[in-house]
């Protein structure tokens, strides 16, 4: 379905995981693709396995300066969409995780995107939407993401706030993935992150962990639905449904 041709799309973490993903869905309907991301070998990468025109933009979002310079190369309302899946994360115990490892997960998963949905405000055409990235865990906390948790459910209140703000000129969505399969677990050792896979899959009501590409379906759509805004979508297998005790 190429029915997003002329429009231009610009992904933040399309370099791999859920943005690759999205960048997919985009290009395949014919969108015009900007991926932005740190790493040039994972972008020239995506930019590689894509369909039609591709630029790439490299930035870390955390660094204001670098994301300035780099959004002062694109046209002034040159963007339809503006999709925001980088983010780094870390868990663990709230009484010994240090507080600077929390105040740097809010910098990478909260304040980057703020600061960079403010810094696109004039590259984004009248019509246009804004979809950030979640996590469930903002409302089904688990063990050792208290910090984690509550810096998603800083990126719903934004959600909500700027769907207010910015309408009618800007639609803003949320989406929420539970597990999904991506690169972001690959740090564990193979046989410790199949099981994790595995056990989380086998607690859900869907059976099994997600795919970049399910949550790039509903973030394709919360960008594109003309009549969402303000909205958070769970893609997460039945994960804020599900019991971890029957009988």
């Amino acid at each position: 379905m190429r029915d997003l041709v002329g429009g231009t799309a610009l992904i933040v973490g399309g370099s791999s995981g859920i943005g690759r993903a999205v960048a997919g869905l985009f290009a395949a309907r014919g969108a015009r693709l900007i991926l932005g991301a740190r790493d040039p070998a994972r972008l020239a990468a995506a930019a590689a396995g894509l369909c039609g025109s591709t630029r790439c933009l490299r930035f870390d979002m955390r660094n204001p300066a670098q994301t300035r310079a780099a959004l002062a190369g694109l046209p002034e309302a040159g963007l339809d969409w503006l999709v925001i899946t980088a983010a780094e994360v870390a868990h663990g115990p709230f009484a010994t995780m240090p507080v600077d490892a929390a105040r740097a997960l809010f910098d990478s998963k909260f304040w980057a995107a703020y600061a960079l949905c403010r810094d696109a405000l004039p590259h984004l055409r009248d019509g246009g939407a804004i979809v950030l990235v979640s996590g469930v865990l903002s409302r089904r906390p688990g063990v050792n993401c208290a910090a984690l948790g509550a810096a998603c459910a800083a990126i719903e209140g934004l959600t909500r706030g700027l769907a207010l703000e910015l309408g009618p000129r800007l639609r803003v969505n949320c989406v929420a993935p539970g597990m999904v399969r991506t690169p972001l677990h690959d740090h564990h050792p193979p046989e410790r992150r199949d099981a994790m896979f595995a056990a989380t899959g086998a607690s859900l009501p869907a059976g099994r962990v997600g795919r970049a590409g399910e949550v790039a379906q509903a973030v394709v759509m919360a960008a594109t639905n003309g009549y969402m805004t303000g909205q958070v979508l769970d893609v997460d297998g039945g994960h804020t449904i599900r019991q971890f005790a029957t009988g």
